[in-house]
């Protein structure tokens, strides 16, 4: 049986963690991801004579395991694995599985290899093959954990990692997937990291394309090695050393220049300079822009993107808003980059995306090839836009596609997006600063005077509603009437105003046309659904349904397209995902297997069974509803009686009470006490009370055995109905009554939420407004000579 992506991923990133014990994350991810990566080239290259990375004789995964429990495993590995590997393929900077300082010694440094090896034993990480074409399993997996390891490293060591978000926006705002690539076409990332960003480049390309990469750190450089390999893109070519003092990419004595280079270099680096004259740069990357501050690098970085780009090139920058307005040579730069239309786009980031720093970042753009005829720049304050995820926040699926297409289109978003002019830059001292161009604040909420002092919802806060007046013209009418000109009041009562809006006319019929919009996308994607076969690719299935959901929505009043594509994502992420990646794997087979769990001890537990593809409520509800029905009444049946027992033990509690004189109310010590009352006349009160009780006891025991043999007894129906299930009908389960109906459910609740949202609204401006000012102050003076009368009665005069 496979095991389900997002479990594969999940027990990995547990059974690594519990093992870390104090070593810290950033070096404990060294261990793991090497052996993530010696695993992957066994399964895949060893044996291969034409293979692109070389496995030698003795070194393999399968090598390492023969080593397990050895007292000196640590230093074995480094002989027998290592550094044959290193050799042969030219690798650098792998850890040192013999370093006490990070692994203990003795005991603990065999225990801690040999467990750390076990975790990928994993029949599931046997990669010889994958699942589906374009769906590298252990690539997303190296993601995984690169992740959890950059939220574990802290501030100051998550750098390696560019979140996938925002290298996804990056590769996509490129536009690489629409230009004619080859294999000649490249891509350059020169502060690479773990290489994350260049992937997703090389991910959106049609096309295989050339990858370059350059690192500073040793030890991150390994890792992008590694990660491209694990990524299928083993020709890339990643070196090591510092992009600004001794680039390594270079034709002659001028820099190599790229077709695309991508960046997320160290923010606002103090010490860019060192090793470097930047008046005498032997590249010429500053000389026509002028030089960064010497403790600010963030354009010393973003000028040599500029200078590696062909002059058709396109690149992007993750850097600190403060390149958008900082003074002095900063602003010369900024001037002469601007000046020169080769900044193409800004777009602004939340804050407390990156791994490194809580500050808020942006994207520059940067495209080349149209910066003669440029007249402006595009710019995005995407800032609003995210979720919390533990303590940073995250782009959710939604914000990232409508970043992409809002700024593929180059279009007008209120409070969003706009054109702006090199005149009005200009205008403004060629500060790029984002609210000087976008005002993405709420309008605030402004209260209306004469509203307080006489009452009545003023219209202009009504007329504020407007989108839903335009769906729904006769509901405000229904909702309110005039008072006087400029002002209305509640046509229904304040608690009826919800019902009012849903079971209106005009919501209702919206509400129709929205469920019937959903079913005619149902029936269309149930038909395309149904046709997967294994093999299948899970990643491109989802770019189709979800391109194809988001167009359905468009332009639908009251409903935000972007929001009904983010149901899809998320339920993509937590169920279908899994499913696909078993359809593309076994296809539609509906298999049942048993849940064996270890305890501490390491003994084996049956938990009972189930099947991931088609789990058992559906083959309950499709097939066995009236013996859940039956359940269910014995269920309520149950709960009735232990309310009623509950109820008894409540009122009979107290010191007077019939189980006053029982330690604990159970059955033992209620049969004890009635067999100690027994034939005393001053007890009868006492002994029907416990009897009664008994009796709800004997109910509540003879419930629960009823239920337990209904259960087992459903259960064993259902598990013997796996194997009649045909193809046609698992398909039937899956795709109608758990995928389709699924997303229904989620789908007709943004429905409810516009009613609930108008609902709030409408209430919240009632009750701002119900009581005028003249009401108060009268009020209040009614109160306070209330309280000066009984003040005189008890003696004091004011």
């Amino acid at each position: 049986m496979a095991l389900k992506k997002s479990e594969l991923y999940s027990s990995l990133w547990s059974s690594c963690d519990e093992l870390r014990g104090g070593m810290d994350a950033s070096q404990y991810k060294d261990y793991v991801l090497s052996l993530l990566f010696i695993k992957y080239i066994s399964d895949k290259y060893a044996d291969s004579p034409f293979a692109p990375i070389i496995v030698p004789q003795g070194a393999s995964f399968r090598d390492m395991v023969a080593l397990k429990g050895k007292p000196d495993i640590g230093d074995q590995i480094n002989k027998k694995i290592i550094a044959p590997l290193v050799n042969a393929n030219k690798l650098s900077d792998m850890p040192d599985f013999n370093d006490a300082n990070k692994l203990g010694s003795g005991k603990e440094q065999v225990d801690r290899l040999t467990n750390l090896i076990a975790i990928f034993e994993n029949p599931a990480l046997d990669f010889s093959k994958n699942r589906a074409d374009d769906d590298d399993i252990l690539g997303d997996a190296y993601e995984y954990l690169m992740r959890h390891f950059a939220t574990e490293s802290g501030k100051s060591k998550g750098q390696f990692y560019t979140p996938a978000e925002v290298s996804r926006i990056i590769a996509r705002i490129l536009g690489i997937r629409y230009a004619s690539t080859t294999s000649s076409t490249t891509a350059y990332d020169p502060t690479c990291g773990s290489g994350s960003l260049l992937l997703k480049v090389a991910e959106e390309a049609r096309t295989k394309i050339t990858l370059y990469g350059q690192e500073k750190d040793a030890t991150t450089s390994g890792l992008a090695r590694m990660n491209m390999i694990l990524h299928n893109n083993p020709e890339a070519l990643i070196v090591q050393g510092n992009t600004l003092t001794d680039p390594k990419f270079k034709e002659g004595e001028t820099l190599k220049t790229f077709d695309y280079v991508v960046a997320n270099p160290p923010f606002s680096d103090k010490r860019w300079s060192t090793g470097l004259d930047p008046l005498h740069d032997p590249y010429d990357r500053f000389k026509p822009f002028g030089v960064p501050p010497a403790k600010q690098g963030d354009y010393a970085y973003l000028l040599h993107i500029v200078r590696s780009l062909k002059s058709t090139g396109k690149g992007a920058c993750i850097l600190p808003h403060g390149v958008l307005f900082r003074g002095n040579s900063e602003a010369e730069i900024r001037r002469a980059l601007v000046r020169k239309g080769y900044i193409k786009g800004i777009i602004g980031l939340p804050a407390n995306l990156f791994y490194g720093t809580g500050i808020p970042a942006c994207i520059i753009v940067i495209d080349k090839e149209e910066a003669q005829n440029r007249k402006g720049i595009f710019m995005i304050d995407a800032s609003a836009g995210f979720m919390k995820d533990g303590p940073k926040n995250r782009l959710r699926a939604q914000d990232i596609h409508k970043i992409v297409d809002v700024f593929t289109k180059q279009a007008e978003v209120q409070k969003y997006s706009r054109m702006v002019s090199f005149e009005e830059i200009e205008k403004n001292e060629f500060n790029l600063n984002l609210p000087r161009y976008i005002d993405s604040q709420q309008a605030e909420d402004l209260q209306d005077i004469e509203g307080h002092l006489h009452g009545g919802i003023p219209c202009a806060d009504i007329d504020a509603l407007e989108r839903y007046w335009k769906v729904c013209p006769q509901l405000r009418k229904a909702l309110f009437t005039e008072i006087r000109p400029g002002y209305l009041e509640l046509a229904v009562d304040k608690a009826a105003i919800k019902s009012a809006i849903y079971e209106h006319p005009e919501f209702a019929a919206f509400t129709a046309g929205m469920n019937a919009h959903f079913a005619a996308w149902r029936a269309t994607t149930s038909a395309m659904l149904r046709q997967l076969e294994p093999g299948c690719p899970p990643k491109e299935i989802i770019a189709g349904l979800s391109e194809n959901l988001l167009a359905h929505y468009a332009d639908k009043p009251l409903i935000n397209q972007y929001d009904i594509y983010q149901h899809l994502m998320d339920y993509w992420t937590e169920t279908m995902q899994d499913d696909c990646y078993l359809v593309s794997d076994e296809g539609w087979k509906a298999e049942t297997y048993r849940i064996i769990e270890k305890d501490k001890k390491g003994k084996e537990k049956d938990k009972g069974w189930t099947c991931d593809l088609v789990p058992k409520q559906l083959i309950v509800a499709h097939y066995f509803s009236k013996e859940q029905e039956d359940l269910n009444k014995l269920a309520a049946e149950l709960e009735s009686v232990a309310a009623s027992m509950t109820e008894l033990e409540e009122e009979q509690g107290g010191e007077e009470g019939a189980f006053s004189e029982l330690e604990k109310v159970n059955k033992a010590n209620v049969s004890s006490r009635l067999k100690d009352i027994r034939g005393d006349m001053e007890a009868k009160e006492e002994a029907s009370i416990l009897n009664d009780w008994l009796k709800l006891a004997n109910q509540e025991a003879n419930l629960k055995k009823r239920i337990k043999e209904a259960e087992a007894l459903l259960d064993s129906k259902v598990y013997y109905h796996y194997p009649k299930l045909t193809e046609d009908d698992i398909k039937t389960l899956v795709v109608e009554d758990k995928w389709l109906s699924s997303l229904d459910t989620a789908i007709r609740g943004e429905t409810d939420r516009i009613s609930q949202s108008l609902t709030q609204r409408v209430k919240e401006l009632a009750e701002r407004y119900e009581t005028p000012m003249p009401q108060l102050t009268d009020r209040t003076a009614e109160l306070e000579a209330k309280v000066n009368r009984h003040l005189e009665r008890m003696g004091f005069k004011l």
